[in-house]
C-alpha cells in the first residue's frame, strides 16, 4: 500500500538511500552526507512516497506557499518506476501549496515525462554554477 505524506523531518539516510535507488544518483552529491543534510534543513517541503513503511519516492522542494515553489528533487526508487509515483508527488507538492507555480529543472533523462503528465516547457530558464562566471 503507498502512502504520501509531507515529512519534513526525512532523515539523510533514506535521502541518501532513495537518491541512489533512483536515476537521480548520478547528479546528486550521494558520497557527502553533510551537504545532504544541508539540503534537507534548508528544504521546506517534503513529501514522501511509501509502501508499507519503505521510502519509494520523495519529493524535495523550496516554497513561500503563495508564488512559487521550485522542486529540486524528484526521485522515485527504480523498481517502482512507471506506476505513477513520481506524477503523485508532484500533485501531492503542489497540492501543498496550491497557490504557487511550481517550477522545476528537468533531468536529462526525464524531459519528455513532464510534458507527458501536463506540465508546461518554459524556455527561458537560466543558472549560475560558480560567482566567477558573472561577468558585470
Amino acid at each position: 500500500m503507498l502512502t504520501y505524506q509531507v515529512e519534513n523531518d526525512l532523515s539523510v539516510a533514506e535521502f541518501q538511500a532513495i537518491l541512489q535507488a533512483s536515476t537521480l544518483g548520478e547528479r546528486r552529491p550521494i558520497d557527502q552526507p553533510e551537504r545532504l543534510q544541508k539540503m534537507l534543513e534548508h528544504a521546506n517541503l517534503i513529501v514522501t512516497a511509501r509502501a508499507d513503511g519503505k521510502l519509494v519516492g520523495v519529493s524535495r522542494a523550496l516554497t513561500d506557499f503563495a508564488f512559487c515553489t521550485y522542486l529540486s528533487d524528484l526521485a522515485v526508487d527504480e523498481e517502482y518506476q512507471h506506476q505513477g509515483i513520481g506524477t503523485e508527488l508532484i500533485r501531492q507538492t503542489k497540492l501543498a501549496s496550491p497557490q504557487a507555480k511550481l517550477i522545476l529543472l528537468s533531468a536529462p533523462k526525464a524531459t519528455g515525462y513532464y510534458p507527458k503528465i501536463g506540465m508546461t516547457r518554459h524556455e527561458h530558464c537560466y543558472f549560475l554554477d560558480r560567482v566567477g562566471e558573472l561577468k558585470p
